[in-house]
């Protein structure tokens, strides 16, 4: 086991994936030489060389048109996409190519690629370098999404995605980048900079995809979070003194159905935590899969605390950002609920 925050985490497993696998190749703007904008890149290039990390021109679709060639032809292209606000270029060739690619040529040829995307707010990057547009790809048939909240998942769950057959979306959280965070959106980023979040096994790591973990247990209320909103609901429930079962869902796309009803079931209470926006995230689809699966279980409505429907806020990113404080009044309102009466 080794201590190491995401951003370590992330590289590490990259490196682990690459020297085992030669088929293995990591490539974006800024990720050879330079080592990517947030270093999770750094030194690859130097160890493999230049033919298996190495520069692109900033062209999103290129850059994934360029992976999924590569993966039909029987590599395993890690492609990063520098903030997940840059994706939209190249969205066409991950929907129309990449998700189908299996399907539309009988299995003949697969898309064994893996995009990674920093992903939300907290570093002060306004509304170009803030966006959770998660949602966009988990309506997309023949992707997986999925989007870690400790380093230790980082790596497991990307060496899970590299070694997967089919296309994987793979979020990671800049908040959480370098850790820790106490879920306090007002927490001054010179607190965490450069500090170790948690432990991570060495070597192979391997997280399987679709596989919820809770990180709270209690009989009181259940949060389904995923992500940053992870650390930001363990802070509500430990201010609140409340016994939560806090479940981190960290891959949205397959889904830990099964994880979610018997929670839900066991507390008869839900509320849902995302940074993006509240209309169609994906907190709409779990709280619909919640009304079909668990309706006679619930003692109250189920909540949902998002960011605003707006363009990311960079003026108030703070106040869009959904803290332990807005979680909290969320947590009473559900809790205080009282079930009706039957006739």
């Amino acid at each position: 086991m080794a201590r190491m925050n995401m951003i370590e985490a992330i590289r590490d497993a990259m490196d682990t994936a690459m020297g085992v696998d030669k088929r293995v190749v990591v490539f974006g703007e800024d990720v050879g030489y330079y080592g990517g904008v947030f270093r999770c890149t750094q030194g690859l290039q130097k160890k493999y060389g230049k033919s298996r990390v190495f520069d692109t021109p900033i062209n999103e679709s290129g850059i994934i048109g360029v992976a999924i060639g590569m993966a039909a032809y029987g590599l395993r292209p890690v492609a990063e996409i520098q903030f997940a606000d840059y994706v939209y270029p190249g969205y066409d060739q991950i929907v129309s190519e990449a998700a189908r690619l299996r399907h539309r040529s009988a299995g003949d040829f697969s898309a064994p690629l893996v995009v990674r995307m920093p992903c939300g707010g907290g570093i002060h990057g306004g509304q170009t370098h803030s966006q959770s547009p998660e949602a966009l790809f988990t309506h997309v048939a023949g992707l997986k999404t999925v989007i870690p909240s400790n380093p230790s998942d980082a790596k497991g769950m990307l060496i899970a995605a590299i070694e997967d057959d089919d296309p994987v979306i793979y979020f990671e959280p800049k908040r959480l980048y370098n850790g820790p965070f106490d879920g306090h959106h007002d927490q001054p980023l010179t607190s965490w900079r450069n500090h170790p979040l948690g432990e991570v096994p060495d070597g192979h790591h391997r997280v399987a995809l679709g596989e919820a973990a809770l990180r709270s247990e209690g009989d009181d209320i259940t949060l389904l979070v995923y992500g940053t909103l992870v650390h930001v609901a363990l802070a509500a429930v430990r201010e609140l003194g409340i016994a939560a079962d806090v479940l981190d869902l960290r891959s949205l796309i397959p889904l830990d159905l099964e994880a979610i009803v018997r929670s839900v079931k066991k507390t008869g209470r839900c509320v849902i935590a995302h940074e993006a926006t509240l209309t169609s995230g994906f907190g709409a689809e779990l709280s619909a899969l919640v009304q079909e699966h668990c309706f006679w279980h619930l003692e109250a409505p189920i909540e949902r605390v998002t960011g605003w429907d707006t363009p990311y806020p960079h003026a108030q990113e703070w106040y869009y950002f959904p803290g332990p404080e807005r979680l909290k009044k969320a947590i009473r309102h559900v809790l205080d609920a009282t079930p009706a009466k039957q006739s």
